[in-house]
Parts: C-alpha cells; sequence; structure tokens
C-alpha cells in the first residue's frame, strides 16, 4: 500500500486527458474515411459528410471491389508484406543472435556489429540503389520490394538487446545437454522472445504494407503496383488512366468515396493483426531497449 500525493494524482489526470486526446485524434480521421466511404456521391462531394455516412450506400465499396486492378494491387502488397515479414525476421533473428554473443563466444563481433551499425548511418542513395536493381535483373519483381529492405538494423538491434538480457545458465545448460547453437535458439530462445519477436515482426508487417515509394521506384508496370504505391498513384497523384480506371464511372459515384473505401480496405490488415500482437508490444519495447 502506498499514499498517493496531490501532484501525482493531478498529473494522473492530466495525463489520461492528453493520452485521451490523442487516441481521439488518431481515431476521427478514420472514422471521417469511413463515413465518406459509405455516404453518397453529392454530400462527400460537398464536404457535408462527418462522423456519419450522409445517404448512405455501399457503391463505392462495390466499384473499389470490382476493380481487377485493385485485387491485383491487394495481392502484391499481401505477398510482399507476408515475404518481408518471414524472410525479414528470419535474417534479423539470426544475425541478433550472433551478434548478442560476448567477444569469447563470437571473436568477430564487434566488426559485425559496426558493420550493421554503418548502414544505419549512411546509405548509397537512390540512383545507386536502382541501379544495383536494375543490374540484377530484379525491376517488376516482388523480390525489388523484399531483398534490399531485409535487414532493418534498427529492429535487430532490439532483438539483439533482448538476447542480451537471456540468462546465460539457459544456454550453457542447453550446450552441455549437446544442443547446438541452432537448437538453442530455437528451443530456448525463441519461447521466451515472444514479446520481442511480436514488437518487431508488426513494425516489419507495417513497413511493408505502408511502403509506397519503391514500388512506384522499382515497377515500370503498374500491374505490380503494392496496394500502397496503387493507392498513392489513385489518390495522391490522381493517374486514373494509369491504372485503368473507368472515369466515367466514377463520375456518376464520386471520386472522394471510392478513394476513401480503397483507403480504409487498406488500414484493414493492420487494424486486424494490431489487436492480437498489442499485449506484447509495450513489453517488447522496454525490454528490447534498454539493455545494454
Amino acid at each position: 500500500m502506498y499514499h498517493k500525493t496531490p501532484g501525482y494524482k493531478t498529473f494522473s489526470v492530466f495525463n489520461y486527458l492528453l493520452l485521451t486526446l490523442i487516441c481521439i485524434s488518431c481515431i476521427l480521421p478514420l472514422i471521417h474515411i469511413l463515413a465518406v466511404s459509405f455516404s453518397g456521391s453529392a454530400p462527400a462531394n460537398s464536404n457535408l459528410v462527418g462522423l456519419l455516412p450522409i445517404d448512405f450506400n455501399t457503391e463505392a465499396y462495390a466499384k473499389t471491389l470490382h476493380n481487377s486492378n485493385f485485387h491485383r494491387a491487394l495481392f502484391v502488397g499481401v505477398q510482399r508484406t507476408v515475404l518481408g515479414t518471414v524472410i525479414g525476421m528470419l535474417l534479423i533473428v539470426l544475425a541478433a543472435y550472433a551478434i548478442s554473443k560476448d567477444a569469447h563466444g563470437f571473436r568477430s563481433r564487434t566488426i559485425y556489429t559496426w558493420f550493421f551499425l554503418f548502414t544505419m548511418l549512411f546509405s548509397g542513395g537512390i540512383v545507386p540503389s536502382y541501379m544495383l536493381i536494375r543490374n540484377l535483373d530484379l525491376m517488376n519483381t516482388i523480390w525489388a520490394l523484399v531483398l534490399p529492405v531485409a535487414v532493418n538494423v534498427f529492429n535487430m538491434v532490439l532483438m539483439m538487446n533482448f538476447f542480451r538480457a537471456v540468462p546465460r545458465e539457459l544456454e550453457e545448460a542447453s550446450l552441455m545437454d549437446g544442443a547446438g547453437h541452432f537448437r538453442t535458439l530455437w528451443s530456448v530462445y525463441l519461447p521466451i522472445s515472444l514479446p520481442a519477436l511480436a514488437t518487431i515482426s508488426l513494425f516489419t508487417m507495417v513497413f511493408h504494407w505502408n511502403s509506397w515509394f519503391d514500388g512506384l521506384l522499382y515497377m515500370t508496370d503498374y500491374r505490380n503496383y503494392p496496394l500502397s504505391t496503387f493507392l498513392q498513384t489513385v489518390i495522391v497523384q490522381q493517374d486514373f488512366n494509369q491504372i485503368n480506371v473507368d472515369v466515367n464511372e466514377m463520375k456518376n459515384l464520386s471520386q472522394r468515396t471510392v478513394k476513401a473505401a480503397q483507403i480504409f480496405i487498406g488500414t484493414l490488415p493492420i487494424l486486424l493483426v494490431y489487436p492480437f500482437l498489442q499485449k506484447y508490444f509495450v513489453k517488447g519495447i522496454i525490454l528490447g531497449a534498454v539493455k545494454e
């Protein structure tokens, strides 16, 4: 039992109020987009829609879900997210396990650590990266979106710090029982690292799902666009001819409602995945960030 001072109570009230306002500011735009997507053409174009739909209809979703280009972009986006997360987590875990050892367990640890950290400070730039992808014949392939960003050094550092927090006695017991490093990683480290794995997996998934610039850079054929690049082309650039959208049909509905429907559908996968990983999120960040 402990006594809460008036200052602590006052701070808690303002803290909760601030967090509530931040939460509301994040949720209201999404509710507005949802309301616009279910509204009629006239109120949407007249900016009359607030948080509730006006002239409720689902024509925008019918138009979006019957668009073959949207289907293709959605498939590419899901494919990129799945491949990018699986490959990225595999490489991050293997690299983090190796450099989490001390100098006696891995003599070249310092060299490899600085090698990874160097990439956080310096990069080749857009033009050399584009030339590399082109010379490797990866243009217009899913690998151009996955391989260049397969290892996120920041996430690897978080994972490395989490592995360092694992008691060495567990690893020593595993090695004494005859297990190798791969068996120790699989049977000892990974089961107790679920918070860090869930957190980094969420980071990786969100990054791949939201990334649009590399799709615009490495995909010369619009049919290979991931969903984020597709939405950027339609909503920001408003290039309807390039993605083969019938402008006349969109005028009969509303460009605004169709855009809102596509935005909301694009956010759904992350909204559905996040609740299952939320309980690990804060714990994984804390445990992976404060260790030396």
